[in-house]
């Protein structure tokens, strides 16, 4: 599992780790049933605090994105992995939504608005 935290982002470390996780279950690079590493494992390996790491688990395990064995560990939770999708596809097409607004507003054409896309992803 990998996982890379951007202190420069601006989004807090615990909501990078479930978003990494997350993607990571979606994607199938995560298996159910398969296990994570250990709260204390992954803040050290990660060089983050091991209450950070927790809020992460704690957050994904909420979302229903894993258990916890008491003892054993936690790992990836059984998942319609179709219906978390489908989820996120609506989110950005309401996000897709209010660029749209947005760069009609400022007076971007398409061209203009995708080149800005295309840059954005050349960053990552």
């Amino acid at each position: 599992m990998e996982i890379i935290i951007r202190n420069a982002s601006g989004q807090p470390i615990y909501d990078q780790i479930c978003t990494q996780i997350k993607n990571q279950i979606i994607s199938g690079a995560l298996a159910p049933g398969q296990a994570l590493p250990s709260i204390r494992a992954l803040a050290k390996d990660l060089r983050i605090s091991v209450i950070t790491t927790k809020r992460a688990y704690d957050e994904l395990e909420a979302e229903g994105f894993l258990y916890t064995v008491a003892g054993k560990g936690c790992f990836v939770a059984e998942k319609n992995t179709e219906l978390i999708r489908e989820g996120q596809l609506k989110e950005i097409e309401e996000h897709m939504a209010k660029i749209a607004e947005l760069a009609a507003g400022c007076g971007l054409s398409d061209g203009e608005v995708l080149e800005m896309f295309r840059l954005m992803l050349q960053e990552d």
